[in-house]
């Protein structure tokens, strides 16, 4: 996000000395100076100062990761994925956001997976790609080299790829940490078609600048009450053999990993929130991407938000029947009363999956059923992939097997996909 950003203590100028408060006439030691930058010294970049030097460690281990083996959608058929049947209430007790995510749907540009969490996570990064990370309910608080930010319901948290961090979930009395997980094998951005060509966003983008959050910071071991000298475990998620191309190492650190004291220039992690998305609307139905907020590399991201619908006075609300020649579409949907979908069986903490080359719709009925409605009332968040996606244990585990005839009801008994059957 090309946004220049300076927070904390930096020198005047950049690749120049940079020194803690000497004693006396002695100089102090020098800050050790770190740039994080996209695309070999092409694209965006920051500069981090640390207290340490950031390559030290003491030890490496494996860090044996989730199942991340994925399963091909063959024979091809639609399907209804229900991500509330994935934790029970006694696993959600022992699970954090890093290490228990349960891996929903992959390929290799993309990986979707889902975690209710209500323990601290370990620190950790990702070194493959960015992360978008989606709260659907509850709170916490993501700490960071860069700082920390306060996270709850409909916050989009960006997380450039090598970001150190941890997420702490916030107690609540009404819903536990919800997160849904993208994880990019590329950058995530806003659509370059909203960006000029240095980088700001346009006037007809549906968000500004204004409603990015940044990380308060700096933030340091001391300021959350560590040691700066404590022995610190730090995941990392890597690119390896393993299934999906996907490893992990536990690097073990000789020191706290908020030891930056400063930093400066335009990557960093953010939060959007989906409450702040201004929807584009028309006097006919509007295709999906006037829903874009981020894209990757071979994949978008889109959220449909509650907002008044086409106004034409023969206009049909719900969307026209559509063959995704391009993509596979995975609607995860987060709240209110999905139009297109009622009969379906799909409620709060679903996620369709409509592949590429299967033409899909509005559910029987529902066409006719939204004529004369002014407003819908939904959020979901949607990621269209370019290439197939593959179903991860976690997609397998909850599909209801039974989506695929949902357009059929009505017409005689139909065979589903699994052996189950839906009478009309």
């Amino acid at each position: 996000m090309a946004h220049y950003q300076a927070v904390g203590n930096i020198p005047p100028k950049r690749h120049t000395q940079h020194r803690r408060p000497g004693r006396g006439r002695a100089p102090g030691e020098l800050y050790y100076e770190e740039l994080m930058g996209e695309e070999g010294f092409s694209s965006d970049s920051s500069l981090l100062y640390h207290r340490n030097i950031p390559s030290t460690t003491v030890r490496a281990a494996v860090w044996e990761l989730p199942d991340q083996s994925t399963t091909p959608n063959h024979p091809l058929v639609p399907r209804h994925l229900k991500l509330h049947d994935l934790f029970d209430a006694k696993a959600v007790r022992g699970t954090d956001v890093v290490t228990g995510r349960r891996l929903v749907l992959g390929n290799g540009d993309v990986r979707i997976s889902y975690a209710v969490a209500a323990q601290p996570s370990p620190w950790y990064r990702n070194g493959i790609g960015d992360e978008c990370v989606y709260v659907e309910r509850g709170r916490a608080r993501v700490e960071t080299v860069f700082g920390s930010f306060d996270v709850g319901e409909g916050d989009y948290v960006i997380l450039p790829r090598a970001t150190t961090h941890r997420w702490i979930p916030r107690p609540s009395t009404k819903d536990p940490l919800r997160v849904y997980c993208i994880e990019a094998n590329s950058h995530i951005a806003p659509p370059k078609r909203y960006l000029s060509k240095y980088g700001q966003l346009l006037e007809h983008a549906p968000y500004c600048e204004r409603d990015l959050r940044q990380p308060d910071g700096p933030l340091l071991a001391e300021d959350i009450g560590a040691r700066p000298d404590e022995q610190t475990e730090v995941y990392i998620k890597h690119r390896g053999s393993g299934p999906g191309g996907v490893v992990g190492t536990v690097h073990t650190l000789p020191f706290h990993p908020l030891d930056v004291v400063g930093w400066d220039g335009c990557l960093y992690p953010y939060v959007f929130n989906v409450r702040d998305f201004e929807p584009i609307t028309g006097r006919i139905h509007q295709p999906p991407p006037v829903h874009q907020v981020f894209e990757g590399w071979n994949f978008v991201i889109c959220n449909f938000v509650p907002r008044k619908v086409d106004y034409h006075p023969l206009a049909i609300p719900v969307p026209y029947y559509h063959s995704n020649v391009d993509s596979d579409e995975i609607m995860f949907y987060v709240d209110g009363d999905y139009e297109a979908r009622k009969g379906s069986g799909i409620g709060k903490g679903s996620i369709s999956v409509h592949p590429g080359g299967h033409p899909h719709g509005p559910q029987p009925g529902a066409t006719e059923g939204s004529l004369g409605v002014e407003r819908f009332d939904e959020l979901a968040v949607m990621v269209d992939t370019f290439r197939p996606l593959e179903l991860g244990e976690g997609g397998l585990a909850v599909d209801d097997g039974l989506y695929a005839a949902s357009w059929s009801r009505g017409l005689g008994s139909t065979a589903a996909p699994g052996g189950a059957h839906s009478e009309g």
